[in-house]
């Protein structure tokens, strides 16, 4: 979609009424939702005091539940030990030193930030060379120099990974992707709730690699000052794919990082259901959702809290509505009810699920994850990430026909959503899984609400208690999960992962 209409659209973008009109058990699960992602929650952040309360709660209600523990050594938690490291705000410094003038300070996760590295240097000074999109051909000499690049994020032309070899295999000491604006799917945003990354502990430290920098596009005009170019011009270029130039730059960049590094660890929460079928003892189905959210970050209009509302607590509300509507009454498979940790920082709890699973790893037959599910519209569709995967997409076809909900795959691939939820280990692990998001009609007020709700609350302290929403939609979403996790579960056949077609 062009940058104009999008614009339009979110301009037009209705207000949502509030409060929302929701039926007894979707009144729940919003108090669920609510409790879950209040401010005494601290934001859940993986290793805190505010995840480890949010855990003690899951617990006791799948014990309630009559869910039996299938966590480490006869409990409902598998521990994941993690080793953290965080570029510090107090001591990190950015400036543009113009020539023969004073130099311009950027303020850090504000309007550039730099990626979390046990081996960042304490300091980096160095001359810049513009690369247009970096790719070998492009780069020219940048020895000594920091590589200012177009930060692409469409196939086609360099992408992040593709940018930092061609810019390390040239020379520079140093990488500054600057926003791609045109990316209007999921536009940059600012600021950055803070510079730190988490691994897990056992995990060798990752190669080491030149500082990889990103700065907003309203500083690029500033860091080419004097080149003979308009900032504007090139980055509405390069948001078109249109042929960009290469180019020496006046200034020099100065920074300064301060980084730390802690061990720390977070817990799944894992439940059972037995199932009922001898026969499918060994046709596990894991129903997961993430409990983590971001914690305290930069503040966003004032608020330096992100709940994470939406984002997931009100799907770990969801598995424990599905968890107390059963009661103890099994299907005829087993449904392991999986609430992991460490989404938000790449996957670390579903990865140290699957590397060491609490159950055999032989019996896990399918995964059904419920994140990026914002029930701010009507339920009229929805996007099935991994469709083409698997044999759920029938179940899921099935399943939402009944229910007159239609279900595509992904319109916007290039967003990577598919790889950006605790399905996709599953999936790398060659065992059926997907997850959902709303779906909109191009161009609708539907997909007007939904733009903003990415544009404002998506990883925000703005995703909420206090947010509107969809009462009914959520109640028809929880509605679909249950539906679902129940025909999963009690089909004849278990799911079977879908053959590639030739060549991909």
């Amino acid at each position: 979609m062009k940058s104009a209409a999008l614009t339009l659209l979110l301009l037009a973008a209705p207000a949502l009424a509030a409060p929302p009109k929701m039926d007894g058990p979707t009144r729940a699960w919003w108090a669920t939702t609510s409790f879950l992602s209040s401010d005494a929650m601290q934001g859940r952040d993986t290793g805190s005091s505010g995840h480890a309360a949010a855990v003690a709660h899951v617990v006791e209600r799948f014990r309630a539940a009559k869910l039996q523990p299938a966590g480490e050594a006869g409990g409902f938690t598998q521990r994941v030990a993690l080793r953290e490291v965080k570029v510090e705000s107090a001591g990190t410094s950015f400036a543009i030193l113009p020539p023969g003038a004073a130099p311009q300070p950027l303020r850090f996760l504000h309007e550039i930030s730099v990626r979390p590295d046990a081996a960042l240097p304490p300091s980096l000074e160095a001359g810049m060379r513009f690369g247009g999109y970096c790719s070998p051909a492009e780069l020219g000499d940048v020895r000594g120099k920091i590589a200012v690049c177009f930060g692409n994020r469409r196939a086609g032309l360099p992408m992040a990974g593709e940018r930092l070899a061609a810019a390390t295999a040239a020379g520079a000491v140093g990488l500054l992707n600057v926003d791609d604006m045109g990316f209007t799917v999921e536009p940059p945003r600012w600021p950055e709730a803070y510079a730190r990354s988490l691994r897990a502990a056992e995990a060798p430290l990752p190669p080491a690699t030149i500082p990889l920098m990103r700065l907003s596009a309203a500083s690029f005009e500033a860091l080419i000052a004097g080149s003979g170019h308009l900032g504007a011009a090139l980055l509405t270029d390069g948001g078109k794919g249109r042929p960009l130039p290469a180019f020496d730059l006046p200034a020099r960049l100065s920074a300064r990082f301060t980084t730390s590094q802690r061990k720390l660890a977070g817990d799944n929460v894992l439940a059972l259901l037995p199932g009922t079928d001898p026969k499918r003892a060994a046709e596990i189905v894991v129903l997961s959702a993430h409990l983590d959210g971001y914690g305290e970050g930069e503040a966003v209009k004032g608020d330096s809290l992100y709940n994470g509302t939406f984002d997931d607590a009100a799907y770990v509300a969801t598995l424990i509505q599905v968890a107390e509507a059963r009661r103890g009454k099994g299907f005829a498979r087993p449904v392991l009810f999986a609430v992991f940790t460490g989404e938000e920082k790449g996957l670390l709890g579903a990865r140290a699920f699957l590397r060491a699973p609490t159950v055999p790893r032989a019996s896990l037959a399918a995964n059904i994850n419920l994140d990026g599910i914002r029930p701010l519209f009507p339920l009229r569709s929805l996007t099935m990430l991994g469709m083409e995967d698997s044999s759920l997409a029938t179940t899921v076809q099935a399943v939402g026909a009944s229910l007159k909900i239609s279900i595509h795959g992904d319109r916007e691939p290039e967003r990577g959503m598919n790889r950006r939820t605790d399905h996709w280990p599953f999936l790398e692990a060659g065992i059926p899984a997907t997850a959902f998001m709303f779906g909109f009609v191009p161009r609708s007020q539907d997909e007007a609400i939904y733009r903003n709700w990415v544009n404002t609350r998506y990883h925000r302290p703005q995703d909420d208690a206090d947010q509107p929403f969809d009462g009914t939609a959520a109640r028809d979403f929880n509605r679909f999960a249950a539906k679902l996790v129940e025909a999963v579960a009690q089909a004849p056949d278990a799911p079977r992962m879908t053959p590639p077609p030739p060549g991909r």
